[in-house]
């Protein structure tokens, strides 16, 4: 079984958008094959900010396209893009 760290860049639909209650929804959205890390806010431009996930994954479990799936179903999530990948220790 071989773990991989994913850093995940969750964009919402609009700067006005609630961010904590979008982080909430994709916490509740995270799929059981997924271990959620952490989650960061990250300014991006003119007061739009963009939810940093970090998650741990299997990679023999389909590695982050179950979380990508999920997280992109969520209301209010314009999209979602894998930053960086590594291997867990």
């Amino acid at each position: 079984m071989a773990d991989v760290v994913a850093s995940i860049r969750v964009m919402p639909d609009s700067a006005d958008r609630d961010l904590n209650k979008l982080m909430e929804a994709l916490k509740a959205a995270m799929p059981a094959s997924g271990k959620l890390q952490g989650m960061n806010l990250k300014p991006i431009a003119f007061g739009l900010k963009a939810i940093m996930v970090t998650v741990t994954v299997d990679d023999n479990a389909g590695g982050t396209e179950p979380v990508e799936e999920a997280f992109s179903k969520v209301e209010g999530v314009e999209s979602v893009n894998v930053e960086a990948t590594g291997r867990a220790f």
